[in-house]
Parts: C-alpha cells; sequence; structure tokens
C-alpha cells in the first residue's frame, strides 16, 4: 500500500535538489575546477537515501541484499558480499583464505603472497595484517602493470597467493597470471577498485580471481560515500567471507533473522555445549566489515548508472590521448594489449629529458586549478610503514621508482565535461611548449 505522506515527502525531496542544483555553471577556464576525481550524484540518488532514512534502514538488511545480488549478476559472479569499504574488502579477502575450513589451501603465517610494489596499501596492508610475506615485484611503463614474467619470476616454494590490482583501470594481463596462480596451487586475489567495467581479452575484471574487490568511495566508478564489495564465484568461499565479516559467527541467518535453517538450538560445534543457541557460536575469528541500508540504497541507485559512467571515463579517456598524443616530454599511458579499460584516471609520466620535472607541471596544472595526483604511495617499500617490515623483492623495482619520482595523473570522471578535457589538452601544450 503506496503511504501518502512518504510519497509526498519523496517528491519534495526530488524539487529540494532541483532547488540545490541549478542548471550547471558555464566553465571557467582557470577558475572552475577540474577534479581528478569524484561523485556524480542525481535527484535519484538523493531520492534513494532519504527513503532508506524513511524506513529506517539503519542496519544490513534487505536492500544490502539485493544491491549485493544486482551487482554480483552485473559483474558476472555469483555471490558478493557488501563491506564498509574497499580496504575493508582487500582485508576481507585475504583473511578468508586463512581460515582453517580450507585445509591445505588456507594462508599461514610466513606464507608468500605476489603484489605490485607502485599502488596504494591497502593491496598490501591485509598480507602484513594477516602474518604473510608479500613479495614486491616491478611494473611496466605505459600500463604501470606488472608482467606475467615478472610474476613468475617471483614464485618460490613458500608462494600461496597472489594479489594485484589493475591500476587505474587499466588490466593487468589477468588470464596470464591467472593461469601461473593455478599451475603453482595459488589463490588470486583481483583488487578491482579502479577498474569496474574494464575488460581483457573480452571478459569482466574481478572474474579470473577466487575473489575480487570494489570500492565505493566517492572517487571510484559507483559510490556510496563509504563502502566496498567483495565478490566470488566459489559458494564456499563466499559463506566464509560472509563469516569473517560478521564477527566469525557461525551463523547464517541475517540480522534479526531466527531459526531459519530450523536447527537453532540442535548444533553441537567445538566444546560448546549440545543446543548452544547458533546465532552465538563463531567459527572464525573475524571482523565487524557491515555497511548499513542506507548506504546499499545510495548504490541500487548509482548502480543504474554504471553504463554511462563507464562511457564517459573511456570518452575522456579517448580525448585527453588524441590531444596529447605526440607532445615532447611525456609519456603518454597505453591500455594493456587485449584489455578495454573502464579509465578511473589519466597517467602521465615526465621523461628524463623533458627539460621540466614534475613539480613544474603539476604547479602549472594546479595553478590553472586543474587537480593531479600521484600514481597513489610510488614505490611502497620506500614508505616508513614498510622499512623493517618481513618483505621479499624479485629484481629491480627501476620503473616504480621512476613512478615515485616522475609520474602523477589528471582525471576522467564523468563529471569533466568535454570543453574542460579540451581546456587540459591546452595548459598542457602551453607548459611544454614554454619549457
Amino acid at each position: 500500500m503506496v503511504d501518502p505522506a512518504r510519497s509526498h515527502l519523496l517528491e519534495l525531496v526530488r524539487d529540494y535538489h532541483d532547488a540545490q542544483t541549478p542548471e550547471a555553471a558555464p566553465f571557467i577556464p582557470g577558475q572552475t575546477p577540474i577534479l581528478s576525481s569524484g561523485a556524480v550524484l542525481d535527484a535519484d540518488d538523493r531520492e534513494a537515501l532519504v527513503a532508506a532514512a524513511l524506513d529506517m534502514r539503519i542496519a544490513s538488511g534487505q536492500i544490502t541484499a539485493k544491491f549485493e545480488s544486482s551487482l554480483a549478476r552485473t559483474l558476472k559472479r555469483r555471490k558478493a558480499v557488501l563491506t564498509n569499504s574497499g580496504s575493508s574488502a582487500n582485508l576481507l579477502a585475504l583473511s578468508t583464505l586463512t581460515s582453517p575450513e580450507l585445509g591445505d589451501q588456507r594462508l599461514k603465517p610466513g606464507d608468500e603472497v605476489i603484489t605490485v610494489a607502485a599502488g596504494f596499501p591497502t593491496t598490501v596492508n591485509p598480507i602484513l595484517q594477516n602474518g604473510l610475506v608479500p613479495v614486491f615485484v616491478d611494473i611496466e611503463l605505459g600500463t604501470y602493470n606488472t608482467t606475467a614474467e615478472l610474476v613468475e619470476q617471483a614464485i618460490s616454494p613458500r608462494t600461496r597467493a597472489i594479489m594485484i590490482a589493475h591500476t587505474l583501470g587499466n588490466p593487468f594481463p589477468v588470464a596470464e597470471i591467472a593461469e601461473i596462480a593455478a599451475r603453482h596451487g595459488c589463490h588470486l586475489v583481483e583488487d578491482n577498485c579502479d577498474a569496474v567495467g574494464s575488460t581483457y581479452q573480452g571478459r569482466l575484471t574481478g572474474t579470473f580471481g577466487a575473489f575480487s574487490t570494489i570500492s565505493f568511495y566517492p572517487a571510484h566508478h559507483l559510490t556510496m560515500g563509504e563502502g566496498g564489495m567483495l565478490l566470488s564465484s566459489d559458494i564456499k568461499l563466499a559463506k566464509l567471507a560472509k563469516s569473517f565479516r560478521d564477527w566469525g559467527r557461525d551463523c547464517w541467518c541475517e540480522p534479526g533473522e531466527d531459526d531459519r535453517c530450523l536447527k537453532r538450538f540442535d548444533l553441537q560445534a567445538g566444546t560448546l555445549p549440545e543446543g548452544y543457541d547458533h546465532k552465538y557460536v563463531f567459527s572464525e575469528v573475524g571482523y565487524n566489515l557491515k555497511s548499513t541500508d542506507i548506504q546499499a540504497a545510495l548504490g541500487l541507485s548509482q548502480l543504474a548508472k554504471l553504463p554511462g559512467f563507464i562511457e564517459a571515463r573511456k570518452r575522456n579517456w579517448r580525448q585527453l590521448r588524441e590531444g596529447l598524443d605526440g607532445l615532447p616530454g611525456l609519456l603518454l599511458p597505453e591500455a594493456t594489449p587485449g584489455s578495454d579499460p573502464s579509465w578511473f584516471g589519466f597517467i602521465i609520466t615526465v621523461l628524463p629529458d623533458a627539460g621540466f620535472d614534475v613539480p613544474q607541471i603539476v604547479g602549472h596544472l594546479e595553478r590553472h586549478n586543474i587537480r593531479t595526483r600521484r600514481l597513489f604511495a610510488g614505490n611502497l617499500t620506500r614508505h616508513p610503514a614498510y622499512i623493517g617490515r618481513p618483505q621479499r623483492i624479485v629484481g629491480s623495482l627501476a620503473n616504480s621508482d621512476t613512478v615515485t619520482e616522475r609520474t602523477f595523473w589528471i582525471g576522467v570522471y564523468p563529471g569533466i565535461t568535454t570543453e574542460m578535457i579540451e581546456y587540459v589538452i591546452g595548459t598542457l601544450k602551453e607548459f611544454v611548449a614554454t619549457h
């Protein structure tokens, strides 16, 4: 039954949104900020948030379940587990692989996990947080991803997993690395946070590994404000992940749901008394990484716009790539062969003989209100957090060092217009011409 008062309130919310979002102001070159990333939100998003709030959906429940199933279907995975951040999704993925339920396949303290030195900490931190040893490999300039050859060289008798991110939406050679993982009996975790909608060899990234993760931070393809998702097509792994997310409990009933299994008081676990309430039986050393229905409502609303967001990112990236082609002193990005990236950003490396450096070109862009970002942490092994930590480095990290010294990126997110891109192109050309 439709509630007239609720319907009226939601109509007012849409009116409020329109009043607060006047016709787009004209772009003023040099004054209007061109952001590196950001959320694109509309009246549907505002209404979705308010509707969930009106229904007091303050915990995880039906909307969360609908968002999980809808996203899993969209991204071609059987199961999805919503978390409170993409970082938590990465932690959840690797922690789940330590479960005793996996027998000889479980990760144990001291096992090695191959990863990339040039990236963001949350791909590496879960390795250390689980008592595992990160094995760092280098990347290629141009694609800014590692290669199958570098990963193969890093394999040792202690290697048990590979955890790598698709850099700025550009897929790493995931089919080849998945084959290496399978051949050596290793788990593969794809950090797909920057690459929702990217494909490799015609197949969506995030569908090659045992687990994949995505983020809903405002910078990413879809936003919930904060939030993340772990996805898998392995039903056992997905069930274990849900346990790790929900304190490590053994019960699979949703919050507020009782005795769906019809055995709530009929089970015996550990050395507990027979019939101990299954809702309070814990089979894993887990966390509370849940999100809320209010955030999931925004995620569902955003999901309907994903195809348009992806196309806008590709369009902006192509316009930059074509407009800057041949510009001296700059190494421009290249898609990994066989891939169709859903780009997160446009990455540029200043060549050694350019006649200018990163602070100069970045300073010029920032003074013209064009926002820039570094390739996250650059070479992670050079940061205080990782110095003296257990690790193994395979080969040279020369390109990771190059990224640390001479690489930055600019935005392609859907809030950037064609006119803005032209201004970015003109500003970069002007800088290079005068240096």
